[in-house]
């Protein structure tokens, strides 16, 4: 079946003699690589570290050694999969500017490192699917006019209108470089160095299919495709979310459905809930995951508000199309915290007010162009322990600072889906305004890279920041590995039980047991009455995650909970009548 599928898609964006082209060529692909055909399923016990493969250093050790033996050290038992950035030879942004699509960075290590790592954790690749660093060696024989790679990239000519095409970033769409047939303005929709794929090209689909089926035969369990909405371009369009687009991404299922069926692919759009979640398509042929990118601004703004109502909307409607579909949900990550899938959840002026808080806390604001020419905040630059943060609320409480930090992860962790937590979150890491203001950069504010024996004397010290952070997440992840309900796929429900108090309620039908969960988001104590239709039973528990030696682990006398300010209740019980 997938093999026609395969067949429909390719002749839905190529011309026949392309489409029979690529098809033909696709066997001797698949021929070069020995892939995983064990299909594995989504679990409870499923939570993805997002990390660069140098965030920790040991001299004269490889990074990706010093981090595998540290993860397997401090981690592997609330963490199954790690995420490495791009590991490849780069010349810019981070590692997303790609010189070499499968080489491994010899500054990071080698492939023997990663191979040694996926013995102890699933591993996240990203296929860096839009762009190609102007180094990589397609762009150099593009730039001589060399056979193929002719049009591996898009040339726009002078006069052409391009005032309809989505702008994620300030910097111009188009950058003038000096070819075999002259000077050329050729696409590039993130940066200078980064020089857009031509999809058009039978050839160039077959490489990045190629470089997909190299992932999975070195390891990966996860392929994220990266900046995925904008791979297809037509001047007169937006050139995002093209349903090109849609049908590549179908493509890649398709053709990894049939030869490793284990593997995911998880998309990363930018973009608002709406078109992000288009990506899961009809729940069994686009991506088996999205980002929640909706999910970091709007988490920030209940804990700035205090208010946990207009998160509540949103939560109680989100749903994914079928049980081989789920979010990955994460507040942090290697960029900042994107605004873009805020608007129209938040309005202008409440996005304004985080705008200026995290200003205040020492955080940059990123801006976007927009068709009309003006601009609007694109994303906020600062470390989500810092984004968190009032400075006129408390007198440098850490206790409170980090009460309120894990239960912002505890709400990430309790909703519908994949918990997806960056190195420096697990590690109390704060804002690195030193390194972002060296750089230029604002990204770098939270990229900062740690000596490990720097990072193992914090976590050995129990009164330093690092170490409170990652007891409370250790105590979270633990949580929730251990109760089926919060398995990716379980039923959820999101009521409003109070304007201060995140409620997610996830059931699991096989074994009768629910887990309630309360997560209070200001800074007032606040009791909840779960109701008097709810009835508990001796083996029912309220566990509270924020305190590290809680008295709240005992049996339930009544359906009332009283919460401390920034406090997560979660609370494991048998209901007795619907809710």
């Amino acid at each position: 079946m997938q093999r026609k599928e395969i067949e429909r898609l390719l002749s839905k964006i190529y011309t026949d003699n392309q489409a029979a082209f690529i098809h033909h060529q696709l066997p001797s692909l698949l021929e070069k690589y020995q892939l995983p055909n064990n299909k594995k399923s989504f679990s409870e016990e499923d939570i993805i570290l997002i990390t660069y493969g140098n965030m920790v250093t040991k001299e004269d050790e490889s990074p990706l050694k010093t981090l595998h033996t540290f993860l397997a050290l401090h981690a592997a038992k609330v963490i199954n999969t790690i995420h490495i950035l791009p590991f490849f030879p780069y010349s810019s942004d981070e590692g997303f500017s790609v010189i070499d699509y499968i080489s491994v960075n010899p500054v990071f290590g080698t492939w023997d490192n990663i191979h040694s790592m996926r013995q102890d954790f699933n591993l996240m690749f990203d296929l860096v699917a839009n762009h190609a660093s102007v180094d990589h060696q397609w762009f150099q024989k593009f730039l001589v006019d060399s056979g193929k790679y002719a049009d591996y990239f898009i040339t726009v000519p002078p006069g052409k209108d391009t005032s309809d095409v989505f702008r994620p970033r300030t910097s111009p769409l188009l950058t003038e470089f000096e070819t075999a047939r002259g000077r050329e303005r050729v696409w590039t929709t993130f940066s200078a160095d980064q020089v857009d794929l031509n999809y058009k090209s039978p050839h160039l689909l077959l490489e990045m299919i190629n470089i997909m089926l190299y992932y999975v035969a070195q390891g990966a369990s996860f392929i994220r495709l990266d900046a995925i909405a904008y791979i297809w371009k037509e001047l007169g369009t937006s050139c995002i979310h093209l349903p090109q687009v849609h049908c590549i991404v179908q493509l890649m299922r398709a053709i990894l459905d049939i030869h490793a069926p284990g593997v995911k692919l998880i998309t990363e759009t930018n973009v608002p809930h709406k078109d992000n979640i288009r990506y899961f398509g009809d729940g069994y042929n686009e991506a088996q995951l999205v980002y929640n990118f909706s999910l970091p601004p709007l988490t920030l703004y209940a804990f700035h508000s205090g208010n946990s109502e207009i998160f509540t909307r949103w939560a109680a409607a989100l749903k994914t199309p079928s049980d081989e579909t789920t979010f990955f949900n994460f507040l942090a990550s290697h960029d900042g915290i994107g605004i873009t899938p805020a608007h129209g959840i938040l309005s202008n002026q409440a996005i304004a007010r985080m705008a200026e808080k995290v200003e205040a806390a020492g955080g940059y604001v990123s801006y976007k162009t927009n068709a009309d020419g003006s601009e609007s905040a694109y994303e906020f630059n600062i470390n989500f322990f810092d984004a968190l943060n009032d400075p006129d609320q408390e007198n440098g409480l850490i206790e409170l600072k980090v009460r309120r930090f894990i239960t912002a992860h505890a709400v990430m962790t309790a909703l519908q889906g994949i918990p997806g937590i960056y190195f420096h979150s697990l590690f109390g890491s704060t804002s690195w305004i030193e390194g972002a203001e060296k750089s230029g950069t604002p990204r770098t504010i939270n990229r900062e890279r740690l000596a490990l024996d720097t990072l193992e004397s914090d976590l050995t010290d129990h009164n330093s920041l690092r170490s409170r952070i990652f007891i409370g997440f250790k105590k979270l992840l633990a949580a929730r590995i251990h109760c089926p309900a919060f398995h990716p796929n379980a039923p959820q429900k999101a009521p409003l039980l109070h304007q201060a108090i995140i409620t997610i309620i996830r059931d699991h039908p096989e074994s009768g047991f629910s887990i309630i969960c309360l997560h209070n988001v200001s800074e007032d104590a606040v009791e909840i009455d779960l109701g008097n239709n709810l009835t508990f039973t001796h083996d029912d528990h309220a566990l509270s995650i924020t305190y590290q030696n809680s008295d709240k682990n005992h049996p339930l006398q009544d359906s009332r909970v009283m919460m401390a300010p920034y406090e997560t209740v979660w609370i494991r019980c048998r209901l007795q009548t619907s809710r």
